[in-house]
C-alpha cells in the first residue's frame, strides 16, 4: 500500500492476517479531479461527467449493463457511490504513456465483529468494532495478458461509516488512483519478465471473461447480547476451580456479521450478506513427566440460535476438563505400530481439509512456469486421488446440512461470480479443481470459487466441501472392522482418534483392544505417514456418519465428512521435549478476604 493508515493496517491484520505489502508514494494523480470539484454530477452511468474536457478523452461503460447496474443499486448509498466513481474512473483514468484500464473493481467489505474473551472466570477483554474495507483493483492490457502482477493486485482502504456520499468517492478516488498507477508499474514489470522465457504457444489468458450478474441479498445484522455472553465466558472459565491439575482456563466468543458489496466495470453488482457465531474454550495441563497437553474444542455457525445454550456449555467445557485430566495420568506411547487407524468424523474432517481441501485449489503457477497449478494434487488431473468407494463435491450453494447450517455458503463469491456446485473428485478420480477467475489449463473459466478476506487479494478457495461414500458402514462396524483386521495380524489393539491437533497430530488418540474391545487413552504420539498417497492407497472405508465442522479464517469454509478407516498407519511416538514443571504452587482457589473482589462491581 501507498499510505500507510493505522486503521487500515490493524483491520486488515485482525480480520485476514499479514497479508499486506508496503505502498510506495507517487507524487501526481492519474484522474486530477476528484469528486468534489469536478464539473457537473454523474447524470447516466456509464455515460462521461462533463469537466470541460475534449469529449474523445473519455471511455464510456457497457451502457445497457451499467443503467441496470445502477438501476438495482438504488437505495443503497454505498452502491450509489461506488457505481459513480467506477464510471468516472473508467471514463477518465489515462496517464501519459499508460494504457487505460481495460477492467476495473471495487469491493467493500463492510464488517461489524463482536470479540469477547474470559479467563479463570472473569473477563478479560469485551469489544465490538465496525469497519469498512475497500479494495481496487484496476487492469492494464487485455483479458489475454494484464497487470495483475507483483504490486498491481489491487489497492486497499478503509471507507467512512457514514453515507456521506462525497467522503465515500473521495477515498474510494484515492484508492483508484494508487491502483491504477501501481497497475502501470506492473504491468511494464511483466513485460519485462516475460522476456526471460519462451512464448508459450498454448499460454492460457491472464482473467476470464464472465457476464454481468446483478444480485443484492438483504444486508445481514449481527446479533449479540453482551451481557448474557460474557456471564457465559466467565461462568465456563470458573470451572478449573474444581479441576486442580488444571493450568489454563480460557473461553472467548466471536460473532462477526460481513456485508460484501462488489461492483465492476463489466456490469456486475452484488451485495452478499454472512454472520458467523463461534465460542471455543480452551485448557491446557501438564502431566507430571512436563509434557503439555490442550484441549480446544469449538463450536461455530451461521445462526446465533444455533449455539449452545450457557447449561449445555457448562456441560461440555467439564468433558473436556475431564479429559484434560485423563490426558495427564494416560500412559505414552513408546512404541511404534503400524496398523489400522480409525479416525471419527471430528478427526477426517481435519483430514479432509489439509489434505484434500489444500489440494483441490487450482492456483495460477509463478510467471514462466508450466504446471497446470500447484500443490501435491497439481499432476493429479484425471487420475486416482482416492479410493473408488469416495466422492468430493464442493458445494457454497448448501446453506445447511442436516439441519446444521454452513459457514462456508454464499451466493455469489468474491469476484462478483455465481456460486456454483462442483464435483471435484468423482468415484476416487480428480476431475476438477476449485478457480476463480485466474484461468489455468483446461479450466479457462471461472467455477465460482474466488475467495477472499476482507482487503485481501481473492484466490481460489473451498466453500462447503463434502465427503460422499457409496459404500457407507455405520460406525461400530468400522470399529468391529479394524477389531478383526489387528485379531488376523496378531496385533494386540487397534487406534480410534477422536480429535485431531495442529499438524494433523493426535489430541485424543484411543487403544482400542483386540481381546474385549475396551479402550485406552494414550498420550504423545504422531502419525508418520498420514498424506496424500495414504488417503489414496492405505483408505479402506468410511461411515455413514457425516459431520459438518465450520472453519474460521478469512474467507470461512465447512467441512462435512464421515468417519474414516485407515487399514495401515504408522503411529509413533512424538519427538517433543518436556517443559519444566511449575517451580511453585498456583494460588490458592479461594482468595482472602482482603483480596475478593465482586464481579460486576467496576
Amino acid at each position: 500500500m501507498k499510505k500507510t493508515y493505522p486503521a487500515l493496517l490493524s483491520a486488515i491484520l485482525f480480520f485476514a492476517g499479514p497479508n499486506v505489502g508496503a505502498r510506495v508514494p507517487v507524487s501526481e494523480r492519474a484522474v486530477n479531479d476528484s469528486p468534489g470539484t469536478e464539473g457537473s454530477r454523474l447524470a447516466d452511468a456509464g455515460r462521461p461527467v462533463d469537466t470541460g474536457r475534449p469529449a474523445d478523452t473519455g471511455r464510456a461503460l457497457n451502457s445497457s449493463a451499467m443503467v441496470a447496474a445502477v438501476e438495482a443499486a438504488k437505495g443503497d448509498a454505498l452502491l450509489e457511490a461506488l457505481l459513480t466513481e467506477l464510471s468516472r474512473s473508467y471514463t477518465h483514468l489515462k496517464m501519459d504513456q499508460v494504457q487505460a484500464p481495460y477492467y476495473i473493481e471495487y469491493r467493500v467489505n463492510d464488517v461489524d465483529d463482536y470479540n469477547a474473551e474470559a479467563a479463570f472466570g472473569a473477563l478479560v477483554q469485551s469489544q465490538r468494532v465496525h469497519v469498512r474495507i475497500l479494495r481496487v483493483v484496476v487492469r492494464i492490457g487485455d483479458y489475454k495478458q494484464d497487470s495483475y502482477f507483483s504490486q498491481g493486485v489491487g489497492e486497499t482502504n478503509i471507507l467512512p461509516l457514514d453515507n456521506d456520499p462525497i467522503a465515500l468517492r473521495h477515498q474510494i478516488w484515492t484508492a483508484t488512483d494508487e491502483a491504477y498507477k501501481s497497475a502501470g508499474e506492473a504491468y511494464a514489470e511483466k513485460q519485462a519478465a516475460l522476456k526471460q522465457f519462451s512464448a508459450d504457444p498454448s499460454a492460457v489468458d491472464d482473467f476470464a471473461k464472465e457476464p454481468p450478474v446483478i444480485a443484492l441479498d438483504p444486508a445481514v445484522t449481527l446479533k449479540v447480547d453482551q451481557k448474557d455472553w460474557k456471564k457465559t465466558l466467565e461462568d465456563v472459565t470458573e470451572l478449573y476451580k474444581q479441576y486442580p491439575d488444571v493450568q489454563s482456563s480460557t473461553a472467548s466468543a466471536r460473532f462477526t456479521g460481513v456485508n460484501e458489496y462488489f461492483v465492476n466495470s463489466e456490469g456486475t453488482v452484488t451485495r452478499d450478506g454472512h454472520a458467523t457465531y463461534s465460542v471455543q474454550f480452551n485448557s491446557a495441563a501438564q502431566a507430571p513427566d512436563g509434557m503439555r497437553l490442550t484441549r480446544n474444542p469449538g463450536w461455530m455457525v451461521a445462526r446465533a440460535e444455533e449455539l449452545p445454550s450457557h447449561d449445555a456449555l457448562m456441560s461440555d467445557a467439564k468433558k473436556t476438563l475431564e479429559t484434560v485430566v485423563a490426558l495427564r495420568n494416560a500412559p505414552i506411547v513408546e512404541e511404534e505400530y503400524r496398523g489400522p487407524v480409525l479416525f471419527a468424523p471430528d478427526a477426517a474432517d481435519d483430514i479432509v481439509a489439509s489434505l484434500i481441501g489444500q489440494n483441490v485449489v487450482g492456483r495460477k503457477p509463478q510467471l514462466g512456469k508450466p504446471n497446470r497449478t500447484t500443490g501435491s494434487f497439481a499432476s493429479s488431473y484425471k487420475t486416482r486421488v482416492l479410493p473408488n468407494f469416495l466422492s468430493v463435491v464442493d458445494d457454497p450453494t448448501l446453506k445447511e446440512f442436516q439441519g446444521k447450517s454452513t459457514v462456508g455458503s454464499y451466493d455469489v463469491d468474491s469476484e462478483g461470480v455465481k456460486a456454483q456446485r462442483v464435483t471435484v473428485i468423482d468415484n476416487g478420480t480428480l476431475a476438477n479443481y476449485l478457480v476463480g477467475r485466474q484461468p489455468i489449463r483446461d479450466f479457462i473459466a471461472s467455477n465460482g470459487h474466488g475467495r477472499a478476506a476482507p482487503g485481501v487479494f481473492p484466490a481460489p478457495g473451498v466453500g462447503v466441501l463434502v465427503v460422499k461414500t457409496s459404500e457407507a458402514q455405520s460406525p461400530a462396524a468400522l470399529r468391529q472392522r479394524a477389531l478383526q483386521i489387528v485379531a488376523d495380524q496378531g496385533l494386540p489393539y487397534a487406534y480410534r482418534v477422536d480429535t485431531l491437533g495442529p499438524g494433523n497430530t493426535p489430541r485424543l488418540l484411543y487403544r482400542v483392544y483386540a481381546k474385549d474391545g475396551h479402550e485406552e487413552l494414550v498420550r504423545g504420539a504422531v502419525f508418520s505417514e498420514l498424506d496424500v498417497r495414504a488417503m489414496r492407497s492405505d483408505l479402506i472405508a468410511a461411515g455413514d456418519d457425516p459431520l459438518v465442522s465450520n472453519r474460521s479464517g478469512g474467507a470461512p469454509t465447512t467441512i462435512i465428512s464421515p468417519s474414516l478407516l485407515f487399514g495401515e498407519l504408522e503411529v509413533k511416538r512424538a519427538d517433543t521435549s518436556k517443559d519444566k514443571l511449575p517451580e511453585y504452587p498456583a494460588p490458592p482457589l479461594v482468595a482472602s478476604t482482603s483480596g475478593q473482589h465482586d464481579k460486576g462491581s467496576d
